[in-house]
């Protein structure tokens, strides 16, 4: 039951991810090697005027990167102390006496609810990338 509830929330994650590169950032990406291309063709620069350019150019997709990033740590730190705090409460259940398949059957029902409630979390985590991919100047 908590593999399923994981398997939900990884294709949930990757499904919007997956939306925001097609949508966001491979327009950025295009916009980012165009200009990088413009900076290669300027004859007159020198190697390192190029270079500043260049990093210019890549310094939104850089910045978009950073925010997707962050939130799917965020989120995964999120789950992950989620699942901490089952597997306490079945430490803390063997330890005063519980018997192992019933703490077992309970880990794997707080591990499926934790998943449950990270799955309801995937939309609102994939708009606030969606927002700041949108406030990045290019």
């Amino acid at each position: 039951m908590a593999e399923a509830a994981q398997g939900r929330v990884q294709a949930a994650v990757e499904s919007a991810v997956q939306g925001l590169e097609r949508e966001r950032i491979r327009a950025m990406q295009g916009t980012m090697f165009r200009c990088s291309a413009r900076c290669c063709e300027d004859s007159s620069a020198s190697m390192q005027e190029v270079q500043r350019c260049i990093e210019r150019c890549h310094a939104p997709l850089a910045q978009a990167q950073a925010i997707v990033t962050a939130e799917l740590e965020h989120f995964q730190d999120r789950l992950s102390r989620c699942s901490l705090q089952c597997q306490d409460q079945a430490k803390d259940a063997l330890d005063s006496g519980g018997s192992e398949p019933l703490v077992r059957g309970q880990l794997d029902a707080c591990l499926a609810s934790c998943g449950d409630q990270h799955l309801r979390l995937v939309p609102q985590m994939a708009r606030k990338m969606r927002d700041g991919l949108a406030a990045i100047q290019q």
